[in-house]
């Protein structure tokens, strides 16, 4: 009997894995749930719906989206952070959710780096400083003169505090020295409202809330806070207008810590395909957002020291959120 059970236990043991791996090589057999940060019908829902079906086709599996927005995206990384860890849940998410979120939050429900695996890059989505057509600047150079020559503090707007514009504004006061003043607003749609009413002269902006004001000429553009963009090819950056920041800022899909790696090797594989198809790279750059393929392993890396350059900043201009 002793013999038996030894035997047994052994048997156990050597199918284990194989059963694991049988697992992960049937991996997807049913449908996936892709947890989405932002509310139904925006540009970010519209960017995950195109992703999931493209993605979905190449697993053979449907992408079920599932928005959960609020909280800067907080919410919905949260809620994919404490999910089981089998490649039926995953998510998309800003670099605001899992790279600023660390340094506003003080009591964060998760920790980006240690709770999520990262699947991939795949795009980037500058942030645009925007100015009204009668604001005495072209360039960053020009409204950094102006700035330091008014008596006041030069009154910009966002979408809210602790929002990348607001880091972007930020990062250019510690930069240059110039004396700002934030005007948070409930969204991008009401900064460029409030500039076209003349309520502020200048303003930050997600690429694609930007992009028709800046084309039709209601507003114009001085520079881009992170990289450049195919949108405006002619308009330079913060570090090639000599201030010395350059961020990634974009979307990334993640899956709950512990993912098995043969699982993550297929997402991230079907994300490359679906990112090489030109009707999904033509409906991405109609959003503002840029095809940027990277690994998951790589992303996790710039994400960690991402966390860090943020709180920094953070610290230096006391933004806070709790």
């Amino acid at each position: 009997m002793k013999t038996f059970a030894a035997l047994t236990m052994l048997a156990a043991l050597v199918t284990a894995p194989l059963s694991t791996a049988h697992a992960d090589d049937a991996y997807p057999n049913k449908p996936i749930r892709l947890i989405v940060p932002t509310a139904p019908g925006g540009g970010g829902d519209v960017f995950a719906r195109i992703l999931a079906d493209q993605v979905g086709r190449r697993l053979k599996q449907p992408l079920v989206v599932e928005n959960n927005a609020g909280a800067a995206g907080t919410i919905a990384i949260g809620q994919l952070a404490r999910a089981t860890p089998d490649g039926y849940t995953i998510g998309l998410g800003t670099m605001t959710s899992t790279t600023l979120a660390p340094a506003v939050y003080r009591n964060l429900p998760y920790d980006p780096i240690k709770d999520l695996t990262t699947i991939a890059r795949v795009g980037t989505s500058p942030i645009i400083l925007v100015a009204t057509k009668d604001f005495p600047a072209n360039n960053l150079k020009e409204l950094v003169e102006v700035a330091k020559k008014s008596a006041a503090p030069l009154q910009f707007g966002t979408w809210g505090l602790g929002s990348t514009g607001h880091f972007c504004a930020e990062v250019l006061a510690q930069k240059t020295g110039i004396k700002l003043d934030h005007i948070p607003f409930k969204g991008t749609s009401p900064v460029v409202t409030a500039m076209l009413g003349g309520v502020v002269k200048v303003g930050f902006l997600d690429i694609g809330s930007g992009t028709s004001a800046v084309k039709t000429g209601k507003i114009k553009a001085l520079a881009m806070c992170t990289r450049r963009t195919a949108n405006f090819p002619n308009v330079a950056t913060y570090k090639e207008q000599g201030v010395d920041f350059d961020q990634w800022t974009g979307w990334a899909m993640f899956a709950p810590a512990g993912l098995p790696r043969p699982i993550v090797d297929k997402l991230t594989a079907a994300v490359r395909d679906a990112l090489k198809d030109p009707a999904v790279t033509s409906k991405m750059a109609d959003l503002g957002i840029t095809p940027d393929f990277v690994t998951g392993s790589e992303q996790a890396k710039v994400n960690a020291q991402d966390v860090q350059v943020w709180k920094r900043i953070a610290q230096d201009a006391d933004i806070k959120l709790d």
